[in-house]
């Protein structure tokens, strides 16, 4: 079966890495490469890395452009995704990268986005743990489906084994976050100059108002928890991709450090793209580089009487392109890991 894709967004981070993920998948054949200021230019020019598609013609998004295709992938800022869409044929598979139909909350969007909520769609985190197994049960024939935020990826899968097995609390949670300037996008803007950049380490949307904070909270919501409080504060570090997060929960009352280490263990042990690994080794966003994977470690600071988790994932691969097409490969009936990398690039 030969799938073929459309991609909007092509000349950013996001289409990029899309197109570079999706190559890999041995029935996909990709149709339309949409862009807005960049349409008539061919594609080498914005994305000189990926050789197989240099000469191939972007043209302009319009429903037009996306139409006809089995698959379309959406890689367009927040908030311009939900209209396009609305108009795209309801048997084609849509994959949102943006942040449109990630959210239940109507009142939590207008918060933290503004504007009209476009609904909702299936999640495609397949390793969110739900009330009755895991969200990838939900995925099976959907045809919408909303990619998660890089940053939810790492905080979610960081702290939602504690969350679903009762050992922390999480009503005192911390993130912070070591990001990859990749996270910002693909925009001109004075605090992502490498003049900027290299050699500082530069906090942004601090005090709870960082866009990803509501998805995290629905997350740990299904996972199990009932009320979450979380202090989200993420960092742009001089690298152009990855994120390390480090976050911190109260130790629930009466449990171990054994308890909390089988926790993690056992929410991942069959999970092909989420490693917890041997005590004592950390994660690092270079083991990451290029992959579908997301590293984890856990350990129980005993004197704070709190959980400590670090998380590592490549942003644009686990954190959005590889989420993808592992939603895709599951809703279209293909094993999960087709086309997905487990391999890391190092050094």
């Amino acid at each position: 079966m030969t799938l073929k894709v459309a991609v909007s967004g092509a000349s950013g981070y996001v289409g990029g890495e899309v197109l570079r993920v999706f190559s890999e998948h041995p029935d996909v054949e990709f149709g339309s490469l949409t862009a807005h200021s960049s349409a008539g230019d061919r594609l080498g020019v914005h994305q000189p890395h990926l050789r197989s598609l240099a000469d191939r013609d972007i043209v302009a998004t319009s429903v037009d452009t996306l139409a006809g295709h089995d698959v379309v992938v959406l890689a367009l800022p927040h908030g311009t995704s939900g209209a396009i869409a609305a108009q795209l044929p309801p048997e084609t598979l849509v994959l949102d990268c943006g942040a449109d139909h990630r959210l239940a909350s109507a009142e939590a969007w207008a918060e933290y986005y503004g504007g009209d909520h476009s609904g909702t769609w299936p999640y495609g985190m397949p390793e969110l743990i739900t009330a009755d197994g895991h969200q990838r049960d939900a995925l099976p024939g959907a045809k919408r489906v909303a990619v998660p935020g890089c940053n939810v990826t790492a905080v979610t899968l960081g702290l939602q084994p504690g969350v679903a097995a009762g050992v922390i609390d999480p009503t005192d949670l911390t993130a912070v976050l070591a990001v990859g300037y990749s996270g910002a996008g693909k925009k001109l803007a004075t605090n992502l100059l490498a003049s900027e950049g290299l050699g500082a380490a530069s906090p942004y949307a601090v005090g709870g108002t960082h866009r990803h904070i509501p998805e995290i909270v629905q997350n740990l919501g299904v996972a199990g928890a009932d009320d979450v409080r979380i202090s989200f504060t993420p960092t742009l570090v001089p690298m152009a991709r990855g994120i390390l997060a480090t976050m911190t929960a109260p130790l629930a009352a009466g449990v171990d450090a054994d308890q909390v280490r089988a926790a993690w263990e056992s929410a991942y042990a069959d999970e092909p793209f989420v490693h917890v690994l041997p005590e004592g080794q950390w994660p690092t966003t270079a083991a990451t580089l290029g992959a579908n994977t997301c590293l984890v470690q856990v350990a129980v600071d005993k004197k704070a009487g709190r959980v400590v988790v670090v998380s590592a994932i490549d942003n644009l691969v686990k954190g959005t392109a590889g989420a993808a097409l592992q939603s895709m490969n599951i809703v279209l009936g293909y094993p999960e890991t087709t086309g997905l990398q487990l391999q890391g690039v190092a050094p």
